[in-house]
């Protein structure tokens, strides 16, 4: 086809628009000059669709193909995301690992559509050209051809340069990444601790070694196009002197140059994309290199015990063995060192871990979320190394004080334990295969996922007895309860739940009545005005299905034209320049972030946009439609309860003289938006509770509120609506990382999703931190109760009693000690020992025992010992703190103040573990006090920056310090 689309044009030429006759004979056919005109004409147009179609079909199935790879080259970059090892995260960012799935490889994609087609396309184009070329003309082709390999060299040799820039770039925009990543995580500290600017230097300086390298890019990069350009359009330059010399001399026809030129144009196409086919690929294969080293990390799981599904699920019932374990950080520090230890099956067992990296490495030592680099893990016949991750996950329970919520639902990251495999197709068959061409998982979304048999149940209703016995267990059914009275219902989905609702009405108003709280209630009735409802709602005297946004209100023609002809749309308008002027006196105009102006019910969007309107209006500017549509969003989002007083009783008078007016006609005119209210009936744009009550509890209520709720929870739970209603908390959406679910629920949700699953091991480290020790106590003894066979595993920094256990253990410094479970440290250098023994004495003190293994490290280094005689001063009043603070290991010393003329006087007596001088450091000033050994004393003495940069970097540290301080205040 393209060579018919080369050729034709010269035969319209010298065949039919110059043919020497009026009459021309084509195949032993004869046809008039304009006949024979219009079949070329007609046969150069069919080539050219002919061509063009082949050319769009290629191109189809190219881009079908690159996005299919891209698709399976994502998904195996996302499923090795998943083996990587859990330290590989805590030195890598997110954000880089996010840019490198989604923006990096996204120009893979293109590349890989292209890595068979366009070779063989654009160079069978070429020869065909070349072809067509040498076939009018040897000149012509050895023009045509005779800059190519110079092009074939040098260009390559342009682009490697290139190439390696683009590497650098790369390399500068991940580091961006994960610099924003910081910034935007820790943009509250960097204000408060006015860091920002300094930040904002580190963005600079960062931004300007990108622009560099860009610069850099830019002049290779057009000057490369620049020559490339320069050369290509030499030849054109030698067909015009060389073809015009030979078609004068009249060797060559005028059609043949005209059609050479013609395919020299279209030669240049082919020849141009294979360049560019070569320089993406260069440059895709410096991306692939980069992107699969980051991929690629040592300590990733093993595909084989990764993917499918284990041939066998063992239980893992024997006694837990921990045989030589050393596990060593990144820096080859060991954080655990020769670990050993039996911890017998079906058992309570309590390690005392006071360091949150001993009880982390710990943890994921036992879920195999860490490696060790030496010795083994065993659970009775089989060692955790050869496990599937399948065995692992059904047989092996873990859960911290700091639990990964997922996007979803509260039911979703309960039962995921639940969801390991589907158990049936998905609805679309066709997607399904689509997934499997493109090297998906076949595994469809929609299939029914649900494991009962592994949660020890037969159907929903047993699931959610076992779940609501593990939350009863763990002390928090209560709260759980009380949050699941906050769900609205859907009378449709429950229609059973919903009347009951309705039904229980009277009990609650007589509850309440005999508690004397009936009073801090806003029951609803139809001739009062209800203090909580927002005003627009108590003119419907109905409540919103949906959020009413200022887009939404436009959009309710009906209902604007109804107020308009009332008159009430003045009334709602004055309404809202009153409450915006009011709050633009309280916040100001950007005083939206204060915690008074959150707890109101107007978007902060929607007040800075009043405030902006109303201040045009004062400048003689006209509402909008627009305008007025967000006006009126203040009076569906702001109740009279938030004003206080200064609202106007003749507001109330005039919203409940128009309800009972033309309240059915208002409701009518927004549709099925909102839900009227009826005494009968349920209400669906209200909560449980309020459904219960009939009613709102006003925002003033303080207090009383909260009894007022606990009695209504009360009531419900006493009528046996417990279970029901318990069963709407696993509808409340999670949003992305849990970032709206507080830990006092995200920790029982945590613990319920590890011991849902009935697990033979059952790890808990840390777990309920947020709660009381006699709600821990209670857990402890709960889930024994629940889980009689499991061997139970719980890791904190202490418990309140440790005789609850069957076994206690101490994990300090990386090793088990106490008792006859003391390790015996191995044979070290004097300095390796000189800095354990620092270590381990700063890590037996108070003030430093939560800090990281890393820190201490640091803070032991640059630590020397410090010994002072009884009787002998440490140091006296007014001498510089430059020698630093001294931690007392051993001995007394007293502190005494000075004073002229007077004996000094002695203002304590401090022991081992306090810290002396810390004040002198923080605010660089003198010491306060003279400093005496009462007896022999041995110290630490640690140095101004050292003690420095553990306090600027170890929160827990720092406010440690802060309650000394506190202490020296208070005394």
């Amino acid at each position: 086809m393209l060579y018919l689309t080369l050729e034709l044009p010269k035969r319209i030429i010298n065949d039919a628009i110059a043919a020497p006759s009026d009459r021309v004979e084509f195949y032993g056919a004869t046809f008039s000059q304009i006949h024979f005109l219009l079949i070329l004409c007609a046969m150069f147009l069919v080539a050219v669709i002919l061509h063009g179609l082949l050319k769009m079909r290629i191109n189809t199935m190219k881009g079908v193909l690159a996005e299919r790879l891209l698709r399976r080259y994502r998904y195996g970059l996302i499923a090795r995301i998943l083996r990587f090892p859990q330290p590989y995260f805590e030195r890598t960012s997110q954000g880089e690992l996010v840019s490198m799935v989604t923006s990096e490889s996204e120009p893979m994609g293109g590349l890989m559509g292209d890595a068979l087609a366009q070779p063989v396309l654009q160079a069978g184009q070429m020869l065909t050209i070349l072809g067509f070329l040498f076939a009018q003309s040897v000149t012509f082709g050895l023009a045509a051809c005779a800059l190519i390999p110079l092009q074939a060299w040098l260009i390559p040799k342009l682009q490697r340069q290139i190439n390696l820039l683009n590497k650098k770039r790369v390399v500068q925009v991940r580091a961006l990444a994960a610099e924003i990543g910081e910034s935007a995580s820790g943009a509250a500290t960097l204000r408060v601790n006015g860091g920002w600017r300094f930040r904002m230097a580190m963005i600079t300086d960062r931004l300007g070694r990108l622009y560099e390298i860009r610069f850099d890019i830019y002049q290779k990069k057009f000057f490369m196009k620049f020559l490339n350009n320069f050369i290509t359009q030499l030849t054109p330059f030698f067909f015009f002197l060389i073809g015009g010399y030979l078609v004068i001399q009249g060797q060559v026809s005028l059609g043949a140059l005209v059609a050479a030129l013609a395919a020299y144009k279209d030669l240049s196409s082919p020849w141009k994309e294979l360049l560019l086919y070569y320089n993406q690929s260069q440059d895709m294969q410096l991306r692939w290199e980069t992107i699969a080293e980051r991929f690629a990390p040592t300590g990733m799981i093993d595909e084989d015990k990764f993917y499918g599904q284990p041939g066998a699920l063992p239980h893992l019932n024997g006694d837990v063995v921990l045989d030589g374990v050393t596990v060593r950080d990144a820096d080859g520090n060991a954080v655990l060192e020769d670990v050993t230890a039996t911890l017998p099956a079906g058992r309570t067992i309590a390690f005392i871990a006071p360091s949150d990296e001993d009880r982390r490495a710990l943890a994921q030592v036992l879920t195999r979320e860490t490696m060790p680099t030496s010795g083994r893990v065993r659970f009775g016949d089989h060692a955790l190394n050869d496990l599937h991750q399948g065995v692992i996950a059904a047989r092996i329970g873990h859960a911290t004080s700091r639990p990964v919520m997922f996007q979803g639902t509260f039911g979703d990251n309960i039962m995921m334990a639940l969801k390991h495999q589907p158990h049936g197709d998905g609805s679309d068959a066709e997607f399904a295969a689509e997934a499997l061409r493109a090297g998906n998982s076949a595994d469809m979304l929609d299939a029914p996922w649900m494991d009962l048999a592994r949660a020890g149940t037969q159907d929903d209703d047993a699931l959610l007895d076992w779940w609501l016995a593990l939350v009863d267990g763990m002390g928090s059914s209560d709260a759980l309860f009380r949050r699941a009275t906050e769900q609205r219902i859907d009378a449709t989905g429950q229609p059973e739940l919903a009347q009951r609702l309705v039904d229980l009405r009277a009990d609650v108003a007589a509850a309440l009545e005999e508690a004397g709280l009936i009073r801090h209630a806003d029951i609803f009735h139809a001739d009062r005005y209800n203090s909580a409802l927002p005003v627009a709602e108590n003119l419907l005297f109905a409540t919103a299905r949906q959020p009413v946004t200022p887009e939404f209100i436009a959009g309710q023609k009906e209902f604007l034209a109804l107020l308009t002809q009332l008159g009430l749309d003045r009334d709602l308008l004055a309404l809202t320049r009153d409450v915006i002027d009011l709050l633009r006196q309280i916040f100001g105009i950007d005083g939206t972030d204060h915690p008074l102006f959150r707890k109101l019910t107007l978007e902060a969007e929607t007040y800075e946009a009043a405030v902006a309107i109303l201040s045009r209006q004062r400048e003689g500017t006209t509402l909008t439609p627009e305008d007025t549509a967000l006006l009126l969003t203040v009076p569906f989002q702001i109740t009279s309860d938030q004003i206080g007083a200064g609202f106007p009783d003749e507001i109330k008078a005039r919203v409940l003289e128009m309800r009972g007016l033309h309240a059915e006609a208002l409701q009518a005119s927004m549709g099925a938006a909102f839900a009227p209210i009826r005494a009968g009936k349920i209400v669906a744009g209200l909560t449980v509770l309020e459904n219960a009550l009939f009613g709102k509890i006003p925002d003033g209520s303080g207090s009383k509120g909260d009894e007022v709720r606990a009695k209504v929870a009360q009531v419900m739970q006493q009528s046996g609506m417990g279970r029901e209603v318990m069963r709407l908390i696993l509808d409340v959406p999670i949003a992305l990382g849990g970032a709206n679910l507080p830990a006092f629920y995200a920790e029982p949700a945590a613990v319920s999703r590890a011991a849902i699953k009935r697990p033979d091991v059952l790890i808990l480290e840390g777990a309920l931190a947020s709660f009381d020790a006699a709600a821990q106590e209670a857990m402890f003894a709960n889930l024994r109760d629940l889980l009689p066979d499991t061997t139970l595993i719980f890791i904190a920094s202490g418990f309140e009693n440790p005789d609850a256990f069957d076994m206690q253990l101490e994990l300090l410094d990386g090793r088990i000690v106490g008792g006859a479970d003391r390790q015996a440290a191995k044979e070290d250098s004097a300095t390796s020992a000189d800095l354990a023994r620092k270590v381990q004495a700063l890590g037996s003190t108070d003030l430093f025992s939560g800090v990281s293994r890393k820190q201490l490290r640091l803070l032991a280094f640059g630590a020397r010992w410090y010994r002072c005689p009884a009787g002998e001063y440490v140091f006296h009043k007014n001498d510089p703190p430059a020698d630093g603070a001294y931690m007392i290991l051993e001995g007394q010393a007293d502190l005494w103040l000075p004073r002229v003329d007077k004996a000094p006087q002695l203002i304590t007596t401090v022991g081992a573990g306090a810290l002396v001088g810390e004040l002198g450091l923080i605010r660089n000033e003198p010491r306060a006090l003279d400093m005496q050994a009462r007896t022999d004393l041995v110290c630490l003495r640690i140095g101004v920056e050292e003690f420095l940069a553990v306090v600027e970097n170890d929160a827990t540290t720092a406010f440690k310090l802060l309650q000394v301080v506190a202490g020296y205040v208070n005394t």
